[in-house]
């Protein structure tokens, strides 16, 4: 099986997913095509839709004889007529819905290997909502077996094991990380129907975090039975890349109309809220007048061009940067998942979600309500600054949020008043206390904010400050006079000014490569090379060898191999180290990158887009790169590039 992420924002990921029947984009949809009553057909949907993948039933392809035959003769994709990759199903579901229904369950498994489905899964047992614990004790247990016994038949058929529990956040885990023990290929989360029916996102969350913490990060991940694209955005913001769809159809019978904020009957709209073709060729009225078979199949359409457009929507949101904005726009349109979405505010998975996430974006982060401050970005923010980052002066000069940025720009006059007084400056902004030194590092420059907030956002931010100016003399700006005040204090006079570039470049290294990294990088005669054009810090040397430059888009640094040599000098193995084994020394050493495949070890505090250290498994430096993967993963992949090399160690 092979599976490779080529971009990424939260736990989100655009993967490719390759089969014997093509390969797949991911996160993606595969609509549900019932073989006895096909309303579009799969090449119409590859057509109109871009579809790469379907799921159909192999439980009712089995119980009919005609259908069975076919395909054991001719194969699962002849039945429904679709050259491309197909997942069957097992029953499990037609269990949930209409009892125990006779069924083997190796029996099962073979018969989707025999019509040459590209994914099996397993029969698990369905988990309720709210079961009694031993009942899903025992399901976990019976699903688990049933797991070990498919992957010794699957033979080339990739096998989905799915992962039960109910909504008991230990017997999740306990699934999940046995299921990773497992030769599976693809884990499916079961059980969650009913929670999406009951508008029970809250759970949704719970359980998906639950699961996805402790699978193989390697291996695609399947929310069963997610059709509506309401839960899609925060479903792949925690990880999810494979949605099913029977909601097309079913509600399509039905006379409703999926739309992301939720769904519509027919008989309640007077003009239809949506421009696809469907809808931008017929009117409501219209469309409630056509025959019922046409007007079913003309509402399925609708369904699914909504359903893709929000797959279309949350791939753009991954590759520029901005899934969280779509995730918390969207639970706007649902009182259910917005209080959802308090689930992401503990710190236990903040912490997990922050392994996941960028450390810069392509686009600025966008305020969009009281669950913005709760992002994983902004935890780890917070945390180097009260962690790493220490002020370098006992007395701190507060501004108060401006209304341009760089704050170094609108406040150019005052802090050249301040050039020659020890004293930090720090702009109270609402994603924290903003030094002045960090105020174009990602994300403090590249955010937008209103000029005033929610309570909520106004008490998270009061209590980092607190925290950050805690044991400091504080004085906030009120022009001249604090000035004054400042001169009139007893040893805040220096003898020079301050040299404010240096300050700049020692603390966007502490935020970036951890404490003292200072220490290591500016230990000698430094020289800071400034863009005439803009003014700004673009390369810093140091004992006339290149060690950095500063990136404009995100005010970070790019790492040059003798910067490199530094770290790697001063900071003890782990610390920014990605190891790779002996076969991949020969390639690093030509300025090749660093496929995940050849990492064996790598620094746990290192992720995505960090700059790291490449060594050996004798910890000499190879080259310097960047990551593309955190460390679960770099350990877990067998495919796709671990590290982007950028600049070789000549030895």
């Amino acid at each position: 099986m092979r599976f490779e992420i080529k971009d990424r924002d939260a736990a989100g990921r655009i993967c490719r997913f390759y089969t014997l029947h093509g390969t797949v984009t991911t996160p993606t949809l595969m609509p549900v095509v019932n073989p006895n009553k096909i309303l579009i057909t799969p090449q119409e949907m590859k057509k109109l839709f871009g579809v790469e993948i379907v799921i159909t039933n192999s439980y009712i392809i089995k119980k009919d004889e005609k259908l069975k035959k076919k395909a054991l003769d001719e194969g699962v994709h002849k039945v429904i007529d679709f050259d491309g990759p197909v997942m069957t199903d097992s029953g499990t579901f037609q269990s949930y819905v209409y009892g125990k229904i006779k069924l083997d369950p190796l029996e099962i498994v073979e018969f989707q290997r025999d019509i040459g489905s590209d994914i099996g899964t397993i029969l698990d047992v369905f988990g309720l909502p709210d079961e009694p614990k031993t009942i899903a004790t025992q399901g976990v247990k019976e699903t688990l077996k049933r797991a070990k016994e498919a992957v010794k038949v699957k033979e080339d058929m990739l096998i989905a094991c799915t992962v039960q529990g109910s909504t008991y956040q230990d017997l999740r885990e306990k699934c999940a990380k046995e299921m990773s023990e497992i030769d599976c290929d693809f884990f499916p989360i079961g059980g969650v129907v009913p929670l999406m029916e009951n508008q029970r996102y809250s759970d949704l969350v719970k359980v998906i975090l639950s699961c996805k913490k402790n699978l193989n990060p390697s291996k695609p991940v399947h929310l069963f039975g997610a059709g509506h694209p309401l839960v899609f955005p925060l479903s792949v913001a925690l990880g999810c890349d494979f949605f099913d769809s029977s909601a097309y159809a079913k509600y399509a019978y039905d006379n409703r109309l999926i739309f992301p904020w939720g769904t519509e009957k027919l008989d309640d709209i007077s003009d239809l809220p949506c421009s696809c073709p469907v809808c931008s060729r017929l009117s409501a009225d219209e469309l409630r007048k056509l025959d019922e078979k046409e007007r079913v199949v003309e509402i399925a359409k609708h369904n699914l061009y909504v359903s893709f457009g929000e797959i279309k929507k949350i791939r753009n949101a991954i590759s520029n940067g901005s899934l969280w904005e779509l995730v918390e726009r969207r639970a706007t349109s649902n009182p259910y998942l917005f209080e959802a979405l308090d689930e992401l505010k503990k710190t236990r998975n903040k912490a997990w979600l922050e392994h996941s996430e960028p450390v810069s974006k392509n686009k600025a982060l966008f305020y969009t309500g009281r669950h913005t401050i709760n992002r994983p970005i902004v935890y780890r923010l917070h945390n180097r600054l009260l962690n790493w980052y220490k002020p370098f002066f006992k007395d701190i000069l507060v501004f108060p949020e401006a209304e341009g940025k760089p704050y170094s720009i609108y406040y150019f006059d005052e802090i050249r008043k301040l050039d020659d007084i020890q004293v930090n400056l720090v702009v109270d902004s609402w994603l924290g206390p903003v030094p002045l030194e960090l105020d174009e590092m990602y994300p403090f420059a590249q955010s937008v904010f209103p000029s005033m907030v929610d309570e909520e956002t106004k008490k998270e931010v009061s209590k980092v400050f607190k925290k950050f100016v805690k044991g400091k003399n504080i004085f906030y700006w009120r022009g001249d006079d604090t000035l004054k005040e400042l001169q009139r204090k007893n040893g805040l006079k220096t003898k020079k000014v301050l040299d404010r570039d240096f300050m700049r470049i020692s603390a966007v290294s502490i935020m970036q490569f951890g404490k003292d990294a200072s220490k290591a990088l500016f230990n000698g005669e430094i020289k800071i090379v400034k863009s005439k054009k803009t003014g700004k810090i673009r390369n810093v040397y140091c004992n006339g060898k290149h060690i950095l430059s500063m990136r404009a888009n995100d005010g970070l640094f790019t790492l040059k191999i003798e910067g490199g040599k530094l770290l790697h000098k001063f900071f003890k193995y782990p610390k920014l180290r990605v190891v790779v084994d002996d076969e991949a020394v020969s390639f690093v050493k030509d300025g090749k990158s660093v496929f995940a495949k050849f990492v064996k070890d790598c620094d746990p505090r290192l992720r995505p887009l960090d700059e790291c250290l490449i060594v050996d498994k004798n910890d000499s430096l190879l080259a310097v790169g960047r990551c593309l993967l955190n460390r679960d993963e770099m350990l877990s992949f067998d495919f796709g590039v671990a590290v982007k090399t950028r600049e070789k160690n000549e030895f």
